[in-house]
């Protein structure tokens, strides 16, 4: 792995709540990183600090100690100020409360994360058309969010994550309200893009079966990587496991 591949590091990683004998630790010495044109999930039980992790990796929460760098800055060495800025233009977001904004269209709501990033020209505006008709909405550009289905709703979010070409994409629990058959559609689409653009991606989720499209599974217990697999074959293995 050379340092031009790396996305996302996160070294040592530390987040802790209350002093003394009150303290608990959510995320303890955690260390991973991520390439371009990696797709990683993150699971492990609750309490166990994905989600935690993830707010960091997202600059919404600092760590106790440690660092974690994206596209080779460092987020605890920005202001708050800088941070907000550096997440509009290098992190792409897709949850599982999708956030679309019900009076704009399929298209102005990826539309408007161009906008909210500076980059609405020609270019960009038929990029976000070409990026929702790839993801099979093509005749659905014009349709507000209570129009869409579930699936459908997650794959404007998914483009949204993606319109505004940053470096790392984060995902939590993205199907935890779709039905199986949704649930794959939409991971392995995003798991598509993710590969084709050279994106890194993280997806928190609690749905063992969705490994199956992810390039390494990252396991997480008390707040420590109990294990990293990066095995197609214990991937496989696992995504079949009867316990989800």
């Amino acid at each position: 792995m050379t340092a031009n591949s790396l996305a996302l590091q996160a070294v040592n990683v530390v987040k802790s709540y209350g002093e003394g004998s009150n303290q608990v630790l959510a995320v303890n010495q955690v260390s991973f990183a991520v390439q371009k044109g990696e797709f990683a999930a993150l699971v492990g039980p609750s309490g166990s600090g994905k989600t935690t992790m993830l707010a960091m990796l997202a600059g919404l929460l600092q760590p106790t100690s440690g660092e974690i760098a994206i596209a080779g800055q460092n987020l605890s060495e920005m202001s708050e100020s800088e941070r907000t800025r550096f997440r509009g233009q290098a992190i792409g977001f897709a949850f599982q409360a999708n956030n679309l904004v019900p009076y704009l269209t399929a298209l102005e709501n990826v539309q408007l994360m161009l906008r909210l990033n500076g980059k609405f020209k020609g270019v960009d505006k038929e990029r976000a058309r070409e990026l929702l008709t790839r993801l099979g909405l093509g005749e659905r550009l014009g349709n507000y969010p209570g129009q869409l289905s579930g699936g459908q709703q997650q794959r404007v979010a998914i483009a949204r994550a993606l319109i505004h070409e940053p470096e790392v994409v984060l995902a939590d629990e993205p199907t935890a309200s779709l039905d199986t058959e949704r649930a794959f559609q939409v991971v392995s689409t995003f798991a598509e893009l993710i590969h084709e653009q050279g994106r890194a991606g993280i997806m928190v989720t609690h749905d063992l079966r969705m490994c199956r499209f992810v390039d390494r599974v990252i396991m997480m217990v008390d707040g420590e990587i109990l294990r990293d697999i990066d095995d197609r074959t214990e991937i496989e293995a696992l995504a079949e496991s009867p316990i989800h």
